[in-house]
């Protein structure tokens, strides 16, 4: 496992390389099918981590965001998002991330979040406890919160939800004790802190959510779908984060209705 995370720590320091000379610069910008912005910055760093994973694992699988899957079959496969939260990139906000995932036949067992803008990093590997390397200082361990009424709740953005899934999301906002927007992958390795106790999210695809989950589970959480059940590549896009497993069950209750 130490030479995984050695090449994701690595193409993490690549990627950082490419994207921070990029960062607050004139930038073409174009719209995907989806019409979420796709900037120089999010391919080259694809690029760079796809080569360096290709050359130390060439009997792994990759799939990556803007350059799709690539044996996508394979007992090990790295799946990648170079810039999650391209928005706040290219609006100049310091809070995307680069997300490198490893998972085995299936199971996230690896999960590497970096924060290229502020220099934070967090790594969670399966059955370990998740570190952490801020220039800001915080410890890796999510917090007791055994009620939805005390919990602080998260979210990417209410315009991620299918009409189908607002109502739960909503029931879920109401019973939490505020609700803060934005942050892409960083409100995640804030529960990893002990910041954030919920994130309910929807649309997710699985290079938004394959490295959260070791990060986050080796932090004392739950990252699961809306009805508690595992994560897989074939999951419904519904993603939910709990600090505090105690949470669970009332969570998936209201996003169930």
């Amino acid at each position: 496992m130490e030479a995984f995370i050695a090449a994701a720590e690595a193409a993490a320091e690549l990627a950082g390389a490419v994207i921070r000379p990029l960062f607050r610069s004139p930038l073409l910008v174009e719209a995907k099918g989806d019409a979420s912005p796709v900037t120089e910055a999010d391919r080259g760093a694809e690029r760079a981590i796809r080569a360096l994973l290709a050359e130390r694992f060439p009997a792994h699988g990759i799939w990556g965001e803007e350059y799709g899957p690539d044996r996508a079959d394979a007992e090990y496969l790295w799946v990648l998002d170079p810039i999650d939260g391209t928005r706040a990139f290219v609006t100049g906000r310091p809070l995307f991330g680069t997300l490198i995932a490893l998972l085995h036949r299936g199971r996230p067992v690896l999960g590497l979040i970096d924060q290229p803008g502020i220099g934070e990093r967090w790594i969670g590997v399966a059955g370990q406890p998740t570190r952490f390397r801020s220039p800001l200082g915080g410890t890796p361990r999510c917090r007791p919160c055994g009620r939805l009424a005390e919990a602080e709740l998260s979210c990417t953005s209410p315009e991620m939800f299918e009409p189908q899934d607002r109502p739960g999301f909503e029931r879920l906002r109401a019973a939490a004790r505020r609700v803060t927007w934005g942050g892409d992958c960083y409100a995640y390795g804030l529960m990893a802190l002990g910041l954030v106790d919920v994130i309910a999210e929807s649309t997710m695809k699985p290079w938004d959510w394959a490295a959260l989950v070791p990060v986050v589970e080796g932090a004392g959480g739950r990252v699961t779908g809306w009805k508690g059940e595992a994560l897989t590549l074939e999951s419904d896009g519904r993603v939910l984060a709990v600090g505090d497993p105690a949470l669970l069950p009332e969570a998936t209750r209201l996003l169930a209705g």
